[in-house]
């Protein structure tokens, strides 16, 4: 069965179901057409007809169009913590690098699975309306969250900074410029600059802000005088 024909009829109604390709179908047209529609652009009946099976055959899988974004949206989660931890690498090979290594990911993942992308977070599917969502995209977040403890822990216990309110914050700072300036779509905003170099330059700002990692040294003052 083709991942983005538009043939169909019962025979590859059947064929689809017998050999358990289904499923499998319905999640590739939905990407394909998220990738041309948005989330929002297509119907139900519409996944079904890109797959090439009848308007009633998708329901033998998903009870509607959410529960199928639902599980496109899990799959990308699970994608993108499969990403995140291989760039997290268990802090290797130092906590700080292992840390830009996990945003540079982050970027990587919306540019290269922009219509995963969009549907984990543009469909509107919340997390609490499938369990297996729910739990992939807390394990995603998660990788996020250790990194930035074992930052936190490289801190005099009564200087660390909450490290769920750090990962949040950095989660933040990815996103936005993930969404603005690091998407695989014609309509991303131009930058003068690689969006990891303006990642990495909001996270320096920040972490040095938190007091996580050093400033850098300052001028001497024979220097200083030399400028004067």
């Amino acid at each position: 069965m083709s991942w983005s024909g538009h043939g169909g009829g019962d025979r590859d109604t059947r064929r689809g179901y017998h050999h358990g390709n289904l499923r499998e179908a319905l999640v590739r047209a939905a990407l394909d057409l998220i990738a041309q529609k948005g989330p929002a652009g297509f119907t139900f009946a519409d996944a079904a007809r890109w797959a090439g099976v009848s308007s009633a055959a998708p329901y033998r899988h998903f009870r509607d169009r959410e529960a199928l974004l639902a599980d496109v949206a899990r799959r990308g989660f699970e994608r993108f913590e499969a990403a995140l931890a291989r760039a997290w690498d268990d802090g290797r090979p130092d906590p700080y690098r292992a840390f830009e290594n996990i945003g540079r990911a982050y970027l990587a993942f919306a540019r290269s699975e922009p219509a995963y992308y969009s549907a984990m977070f543009e469909a509107g599917i919340s997390p609490e309306a499938d369990a297996g969502l729910r739990t992939a995209a807390e394990r995603a977040f998660e990788v996020l969250r250790r990194a930035s403890e074992a930052l936190c822990a490289r801190m005099p216990p009564d200087r660390r900074p909450p490290a769920l309110m750090m990962s949040l914050h950095i989660w933040a700072l990815s996103h936005g410029i993930a969404s603005l300036f690091a998407r695989g779509d014609a309509g991303r905003r131009a930058l003068p600059m690689a969006p990891e170099e303006l990642l990495e330059a909001g996270v320096l700002i920040y972490l040095r802000g938190l007091g996580v990692i050093a400033e850098p040294p300052r001028a001497t003052a024979t220097h200083d005088a030399d400028r004067a």
